[in-house]
């Protein structure tokens, strides 16, 4: 079976979904620079597990429309075309999965709607609860520093232009960055001033153990059509997320489920000191955390049976159309 494909009215824009299966609606937003197609393994095995698996190409990506503004892509605004998928799909809840900004989205939409959200399942990206700056305020101070694409792609058309004219090269390099096979923190080793490109490492060719051409192939299509504005928006929306933020709950306040790659970069760097004790003190129904060694921040393509067999075995334990 192949997912098949449809667009969506909601929230005032038009949004590609795929989908595979029938049963209890499971959502996965990806992060950037992604689409949907990064969770097409996930979707044919949730589909034979019996749930509706949904990945949509979330706003400003792939074939779902691409407000101009910053301002168009914050979660307030995403968690708002979900809650439209939702309705499209006539169900009352379902179950988000997220990984990179995919991730902080289920978190925030799991505080706005938590009646929507039966649980979320999240790779990599554990929850804080909002901090007391704006997140600015420590990214330009490590830019001073050192090379930090958190700083680097705040100004509009730079970054844009840099990946746009080399998808390619850009989407293999960052890939494999972000994989165990690389430790990405040694990208801080670059001065600040040079371009995103001149901060990555060089990548093996295609194939690599854990993707294919053809999936890889998929991604660099789709952003040789595109281009990358619409994902570094979402970057260009982080001190707005986090002025929207300042009336929202701490806690989380639905189950969740928490599966990291042992050399993740976030996990690593990103997070905070104790990003596992932040977690544990911040979601109270917390029901699972568990590690994959040897992965890094793509553990939906490095490890894929380890990351179905964590889905499906806890989706089961939960049953959500029941709960």
């Amino acid at each position: 079976m192949e997912p098949t494909h449809r667009q969506v009215e909601t929230n005032g824009i038009r949004m590609h979904i795929a989908e595979q299966g029938a049963g209890y609606p499971v959502i996965f937003c990806h992060g950037f620079p992604h689409g949907w197609s990064v969770w097409r393994r996930q979707l044919e095995a949730l589909a034979a597990a019996g749930y509706h698996a949904i990945a949509p190409d979330l706003r400003g990506y792939g074939r779902t429309e691409a407000p101009e503004w910053p301002e168009a892509t914050t979660n307030q605004a995403v968690a708002g075309d979900l809650l439209g998928l939702l309705d499209d799909i006539g169900a009352e809840h379902a179950v988000f999965v997220g990984l990179d900004f995919g991730a902080q989205l289920v978190w925030e939409l799991s505080l706005r709607a938590p009646e929507r959200v039966a649980a979320v399942f999240v790779l990599n990206n554990p929850y804080a609860p909002r901090p007391p700056r704006p997140p600015s305020a420590f990214w330009t101070r490590a830019a001073e520093k050192h090379f930090l694409h958190l700083s680097y792609f705040q100004a509009p058309g730079v970054a844009d232009a840099e990946l746009a004219a080399r998808p390619r090269e850009f989407l293999a390099r960052v890939y494999y960055s972000l994989s165990g096979d690389y430790h990405y923190l040694d990208t801080w080793k670059n001065p600040p001033g040079i371009g995103y490109l001149d901060a990555l490492p060089q990548a093996p060719a295609l194939p690599w153990s854990w993707l294919s051409e053809a999936e890889f192939d998929a991604q660099v299509a789709e952003f040789e059509r595109t281009g990358f504005t619409g994902g570094l928006n979402w970057y260009r929306a982080l001190d707005r997320n986090w002025e929207l933020t300042a009336d929202l709950p701490t806690a989380v306040p639905v189950p969740a489920y928490f599966l990291y790659g042992e050399n993740d970069p976030d996990m690593e760097g990103f997070s905070g000191r104790d990003p596992l004790a932040t977690l544990r003190a911040n979601v109270p129904d917390l029901r699972a955390v568990e590690m994959i060694p040897g992965a890094g921040h793509l553990v939906q393509w490095e490890c894929t049976d380890a990351v179905n067999e964590f889905l499906t075995r806890h989706l089961k334990a939960l049953d959500p159309a029941h709960s």
